[in-house]
């Protein structure tokens, strides 16, 4: 059997990382199986659906790097291949037309929560042997709803939840088309996954309430039942579901933030699945573990620190020349050339063990190509009395050197602290301050070396 999953979402907003989660696990199972990912934009809610979250969706996509082997399908295309399967529904008794209003629907709930029942569709307009139905009322369009069995249970053995089991008498009368005839979600999933064979139904368990309305609808339609795997929820710190309002959890936001795809995908996979004590890892290696048996079927809390040290330990893997690139527009905004002036791929070798995302990469790189403007508080600690002099006769012995290199840099620390009475850092803080313009930076003879003789001995004696 081909294995076939796929990732599904609605177009109403930005693709979160919960979605992305979801996404990753579909697609590494598909992968790992030498199956088919299919991408599909479940777009049926016309008033929330825009083309600006299929747009983000679809960018969020390429930008984490996960691959689909079909689609995109749109469910808004096939309208008619949903209403021919509702009419094959209707035609075979297991579907309906009701009549309600919505007015009927409303005093229906009020008066059996009064009566402390759980509030539901009566069923008034289902077609049973010996029940007569209410007369057809004029000028009203119905809806249609699927006939769900009355009794019974629906199981099945859910590949991350284990056994689950939900009894009919648990469930309503499912509407599966509007009055206007458009098809309503769970009818179209249903479809969807029939038509597109999918083996593997892997989502979130937020769904786990949809799947037996489901099952029901594939056996009246005769249809094979995929697999169902139900993921945990991620939470953030404070063990709360994630929300706009209060956590990153756009893709998008992680990109403006500076993090890289892989480090992103990286941590996700290690929400909720686990491969021994192993925390760094590349996607292939993680196709190569994947499994559903490992998912954890509790709820995983996202940890802010960790994913950024895992995001640091990508950028330090990462190749230098990727990083160039894709630092260049935040260098660009800050008006930072790196044409003259050291090769990139050196000044990135020495920086990159020293930060967590690519928004502090880019401002430990600029200074080796235009000097900042060094903090008040900076100058007044480091620059005050005796200290710019003091740097002025450094300056000398650097423009005596031949070798223009961090050992022959370095050689003059020594010396020159014992020719000045000083100690090591009353000679490098204030050399940061003046080339650098901070006191933040690698080792300031290697820094020196890369800025190159005449900047350096400029910014000194602040020409």
């Amino acid at each position: 059997m081909m294995i076939r999953t796929r990732f599904a979402p609605s177009p109403t907003g930005y693709l979160h990382i919960g979605g992305v989660r979801t996404a990753l696990f579909s697609w590494a199972f598909a992968r790992k199986n030498k199956g088919v990912f299919v991408l599909r934009i479940e777009d049926t809610d016309l008033e929330r659906s825009t083309p600006e979250s299929v747009k983000a969706i679809m960018d969020g996509m390429h930008w984490v790097g996960l691959d689909y082997d079909e689609g995109p399908f749109y469910q808004t295309h096939r309208f008619d291949r949903y209403k021919e399967v509702i009419q094959q529904l209707l035609a075979s008794g297991d579907a309906y037309h009701c009549y309600c209003s919505k007015e009927e629907l409303e005093t229906m709930r009020a008066e059996q929560e009064a009566r402390g029942e759980k509030p539901r569709y009566d069923r008034r307009w289902r077609p049973e042997a010996g029940k007569t139905l209410p007369a057809v009322p004029e000028g009203v369009q119905p809806v249609v709803r699927f006939k769900t069995p009355l009794d019974g249970v629906v199981a099945w053995d859910d590949a991350v939840k284990g056994r689950i089991e939900i009894g009919n008498q648990e469930l309503d009368d499912l509407i599966i088309a509007r009055p206007d005839g458009s098809p309503t979600y769970n009818f179209c999933v249903v479809v969807d996954d029939w038509d597109m064979q999918i083996t593997h139904v892997i989502r979130g368990d937020d769904h786990v309430n949809n799947t037996p309305r489901q099952i029901n609808i594939l056996k009246a339609l005769n249809a094979p039942l995929p697999v169902y795997g139900h993921l945990p929820m991620i939470l953030n710190e404070d063990g709360q579901k994630m929300s706009k309002r209060r956590d990153a959890v756009s893709v998008v936001d992680y990109a403006d933030k500076g993090i890289l795809p892989e480090a992103l995908l990286n941590y996700l996979a290690r929400l909720g699945w686990g491969h021994g004590d192993e925390e760094f890892f590349s996607m292939e290696q993680f196709v190569e573990w994947f499994t559903l048996e490992a998912v954890s079927p509790s709820a995983s809390r996202f940890n802010q620190e960790k994913f950024m040290w895992l995001n640091a330990q990508h950028i330090k893997a990462a190749d230098n020349a990727r990083l160039a690139g894709l630092i260049a527009p935040r260098l660009a905004a800050a008006n930072v050339d790196t044409t003259s002036g050291p090769a990139i791929g050196d000044v990135l070798a020495l920086v990159k063990e020293r930060v967590q995302d690519l928004n502090a990469l880019a401002l430990e790189v600029d200074y080796f190509y235009k000097k900042r403007e060094p903090a008040a508080a900076d100058v007044e600690k480091h620059l005050a009395g005796d200290a710019v002099a003091r740097m002025g006769r450094f300056a000398d012995r650097l423009a005596a050197l031949e070798a223009w290199t961090a050992e022959s840099i370095h050689e003059l620390f020594k010396p020159f602290c014992a020719d000045e009475g000083i100690k090591m850092g009353q000679l490098g803080m204030p050399l940061r301050v003046l080339v650098c313009g901070t006191t933040q930076t690698p080792s300031v003879d290697a820094v020196l070396a890369l800025i190159g003789k005449e900047e350096v001995l400029r910014r000194i004696r602040l020409k």
